[in-house]
Order: C-alpha cells, then structure tokens, then sequence
C-alpha cells in the first residue's frame, strides 16, 4: 500500500549506503518512509547475486520500496514482477541517477533525454505489478532542458502515484546548488500527485524552510541523512517546536554500535567494519578534536577492538559535554 506521504520525511536511495543496516537506523530515528538502493533490472532478471541480495528488508522498515532502474521496456517488466515476489509496500522507478555508465546506457537520468521512453518504461513497470508505482527523476539533462513540469504532467496522467524530484540537473550531478523552486511550479501547473522534494537538505532548517517556501508533499533526505542520521528526528521536532537537540555522547556511541552490530552481522565481520568507516563522521559530528579518533577507527578491523575504542571516546567526551545542546 502506498504511504501517506503529507508532511513526511522520507530516506533516499543511495548506492551502497542505504542498506538494510542503514535503512532500519535511520527508521529508529524517525524515518517516515525508506527506499532499497536502486537495483538493476537486468541483475534481477538474469538472477544476479548481488542484485538479489538488495531486495532483502527487515519488517521494521516498513513502509518501504524497492527502487529499480533500466533502459530495457522488457526487462523493467518482469523485474517489476519480481520486485513484488519480495513484499515491498511500492516499486519506484529510477530516472534520476547521474552516473555515465548509467545514464549514457539509456537509464536513470538518461530518460530524461527520451520522454517517450520514460512513459513507455513507466507503463510497462505499472502493467507488470499489482503494487503502487512511484518514480524519481530530476530537473532535466542540463541547463537548456529543464522538462520537469512536463514530466510531472506525463507521469500523473499515465498512473503514476507518486513523483520524487530530485532539485538538480543530470550535468551536476551531485554538485552545485539544488533549484527546489520547481516544485512549487509544479503544483502551480495543477499535479496533483504527490511531489516528494530531495536534494541539498542538510539540515532541520532546510526541511522546515522548503516546506513551508515551496509546499512540497514531502521532503526526502539522501547525504544529509549520512552527516547526521539524527536529522529525521530533528527535523520533526524543529517543525514542531521551532528548536531540535543534539544528542549526546552517550547516545551517539549507543546507535553507533547499534548500527555496527547490525552491519557486522548482515556482511560479515571485516566487510562489516570496512564498510561502516563511511559513517564514522555522521555519528561523531560536533565532537572537539574528535579527528585522530577517527582516524584511529578507520585502521580497526577487529569488532572487539572498535567497541573498546568506541568506549575510551564516550569516556572522554562524557566529561566533555554535560549538557545537551539545542538548536537554534
């Protein structure tokens, strides 16, 4: 069943960050809504390994959806179909991602070259799946094709039951300033569809400014959620309050290790750790002169001895910080 997405914030899919670990962090702490990374519809159909392992979700999650991309009608299809064999809440559509070996190939943000296609593609999940079908794209190929109202319009006409936009274009990538004005021009053209808005929000502040500037459906968070996966959490209480806290050392080591423990045993004990080392920074944010702790943890393979360093950091910063600092 498609989630209510009225004033939600929601975790973004992103490429080998947002796994199952992450995704049930990040719900934890106020997720309204998480999306699987994006999956290769040729990986699903030709029964990959790795393509597989993605579809997989702990119940807590929910609502949750798989996210898929490919330039291939058929192959969209019956991935679409196997999507649904795994339970998913709803199936959302990549048209946004930016990589050349994407994008170049005729998929994600390279449909945005090829509207016809895009349709075509769309339909062609949605005539495949009993369950509801989103789509997120971006502003346009460049700065000369910006075709995000049509689009929008394309989409809702065809079925499509919910439109993420992410605010750049595809020749930015994920750089530069993210233009959110769309979105209002958007629900100014009369979509009435949900428009999900995503790009550049890194912090309270920004969630609490687009909904109120640009009245966006709902709000989705991609980096920001990875320098601070607090920030759902915050957000909600800042656009309820007018102010949000930082949490202390003691809860920061506590999800860490929460986080780590589920990482450790969803890949293994070294890939676990290894792989974790890109959340360090999100969880030991606003700490004094934390550096050569963290450097100090990028070099630990062993389970055992990053919860001891994990305890000789809440040892020191807990005479450090006595109060809980609040926003703004």
């Amino acid at each position: 069943m498609l989630p209510d997405f009225r004033g939600k914030i929601l975790l973004a899919p992103m490429e080998d960050v947002t796994e199952p670990p992450f995704r049930l962090i990040c719900k934890r702490l106020g997720a309204d809504v998480v999306y699987t990374e994006f999956i290769s519809s040729e990986g699903l159909i030709r029964d990959a390994r790795k393509a597989k392992e993605k579809l997989f979700f702990y119940e807590e999650e929910r609502p949750i959806a798989i996210q898929i991309y490919g330039g291939i009608e058929e192959s969209m299809a019956e991935s679409a179909k196997i999507c649904e064999s795994a339970g998913p809440d709803f199936i959302d559509i990549n048209c946004g991602c930016w990589v050349k070996n994407v994008a170049l190939r005729g998929a994600g943000a390279g449909l945005l070259r090829d509207l016809p296609k895009m349709k075509r593609i769309a339909q062609a999940v949605m005539s495949n799946t009993n369950l509801p079908v989103t789509l997120k794209t971006r502003l346009g190929w460049d700065a000369d094709t910006i075709v995000i109202v049509d689009v929008a319009k394309m989409l809702e006409d065809i079925g499509i039951k919910a439109l993420t936009v992410h605010c750049r274009l595809r020749s930015q990538g994920n750089k530069g300033e993210a233009d959110w004005t769309w979105i209002k021009k958007i629900k100014e053209a009369g979509v009435k569809i949900p428009v999900i808005l995503n790009g550049g929000i890194q912090c309270p502040q920004d969630v609490k400014f687009v909904f109120e500037t640009y009245q966006p459906d709902a709000v989705m968070i991609g980096q920001g959620a990875i320098f601070n996966p607090w920030i759902f959490k915050q957000s909600k209480d800042f656009l309820q309050t007018g102010k949000y806290n930082e949490p202390l050392i003691e809860e920061k080591i506590k999800v860490l290790k929460e986080h780590l423990a589920l990482n450790v045993r969803y890949k293994g004990e070294i890939k676990g750790i290894i792989e974790f080392r890109k959340f360090y920074s999100g969880y030991l944010r606003n700490l004094p002169e934390i550096s050569r702790y963290r450097a100090e943890l990028m070099k630990i393979n062993s389970y055992n001895e990053v919860l001891k360093k994990l305890e000789e950091i809440q040892e020191k910063y807990t005479s450090h910080i006595q109060t809980e600092p609040t926003y703004p």
